[in-house]
Formats: structure tokens, C-alpha cells, sequence
């Protein structure tokens, strides 16, 4: 199997028609970035999956009103933690242990050595190395979303410290990243939606070394 006909197929959507996403499909587009691979395994970041329609319209103010806020399904929101504390690497590390049903300790040596290189970093670094993560996951998402023909529009544009504030991430050790509205695309009012895929050619972006 191959996802190079979905990743063709998928473009960032300007306009989405307001049709909902199926509960099981959001989970799916959930799922995928769940499963994607992050730095030691930590998966330093959370998910907020947004269909009220309130408090849409409220995060599209702080997003420059994009109208993909409020014409999606649903918006996902993925905040990073906001530093690496040992109690989220401890608590990891014991989950870790116990799904694999392995004896509590048996990680130690290799999680020392994580707490050690993460907890010498300063804050802002470590948010940094937490905010990477996310941009992993969110790509899984993406690829899972145009797998199931669901369109989606990835945002980087928005005003994170009010986005924050907004949805209390402050108070839960996360700040806000990147914002993930999905839905289907409108045929009609969006102009780019029968344009040609445009990316580098192959040649002059991949260096093959034998």
C-alpha cells in the first residue's frame, strides 16, 4: 500500500462546505497522530478536538478570521507541553514499563540519560524540542485525513499566547502549536481546488550518496 495517490490528492483547503466529519473518521485522523513516532517516545503534547461552534468562532478571531475556523467539521487544536518536568518523564517511562509488562526500573539507565539532556535544556528550548513532536504527529493526521478523502488545512497563523488563554493551557503546562481545521473542501468557492499539485521536482531536492 502507498499514500502518494492520497498525499496527490490532498491540497491545503482555503474553503470548506461545512459538511461534518464522521465520528469515526475524526477518531481515525486522532488515531494516526497518536501513533506517530516522537523524540524517546514521549509524545510531549495533547490534542484539543473542537466542534462547538462558539467557541470556534472565538479561536477564528485569534486566527485572522480564516474562514476554515469556523466552515470545519472540526478543528483540532495540538499544544506542546510547556517544559519537561521529571513527573511527566517518570510517569511515561512507568506506563512505558507496565504495558509491556516489564519490571519497574528496567528503564532506568536509558530514562536517566532522557531526564539528563531534557531537564539541562532552558525552558523556551524545551518547549522547542516538545513543539518538534507535535509537528511529527500533525503530519501523521494530515496523511490519515486525505486517506479518507477528508480535507484539512494546516495553520501555523494564529495568535497562540490569547490561544492559550482562551482554552487555559497555562494552567494545564501547554501552549498552543498548531491548528488542524478538517472538513471537505468546497468545490465551488474555493479557487484552488481544481489547480495543479505544485512542489519541487525530485531532482532538485534529493541527493542520492552510494
Amino acid at each position: 500500500m502507498s499514500i502518494i495517490e492520497s498525499l496527490n490528492w490532498r491540497y491545503a483547503a482555503k474553503k470548506l462546505n461545512g459538511e461534518k466529519v464522521s465520528d469515526e473518521n475524526v477518531s481515525k485522523i486522532i488515531e494516526a497522530a497518536r501513533l506517530a513516532p516522537t523524540s524517546s517516545g514521549l509524545q510531549p503534547f495533547e490534542m484539543f478536538v473542537i466542534s462547538n461552534d462558539e467557541l470556534k468562532q472565538k479561536i477564528q478571531k485569534l486566527a485572522f478570521n480564516q474562514s476554515q475556523i469556523t466552515d470545519c467539521s472540526h478543528l483540532i487544536v495540538f499544544a506542546a507541553w510547556d517544559h519537561y518536568s521529571l513527573d511527566r518523564i517518570n510517569h511515561y517511562f512507568d506506563h512505558y514499563e507496565n504495558e509491556r509488562d516489564l519490571e519497574k526500573g528496567f528503564s532506568d539507565g536509558y530514562k536517566n540519560g532522557v531526564t539528563k539532556q531534557l531537564t539541562a535544556m532552558t525552558p523556551e528550548r524545551q518547549f522547542e524540542h516538545a513543539a518538534r513532536q507535535v509537528y511529527i504527529a500533525f503530519a501523521f493526521a494530515m496523511a490519515e485525513a486525505a486517506a479518507l478523502r477528508v480535507d484539512s488545512s494546516p495553520m501555523e497563523g494564529f495568535l497562540s499566547t490569547e490561544l492559550d488563554e482562551l482554552l487555559d493551557l497555562k494552567a494545564k503546562g501547554l501552549r498552543s502549536v498548531l491548528l488542524l481545521p478538517i472538513g471537505y473542501r468546497d468545490e465551488v468557492n474555493d479557487w484552488q481546488v481544481h489547480l495543479k499539485k505544485v512542489r519541487k521536482h525530485t531532482d532538485h531536492m534529493v541527493h542520492y550518496i552510494k
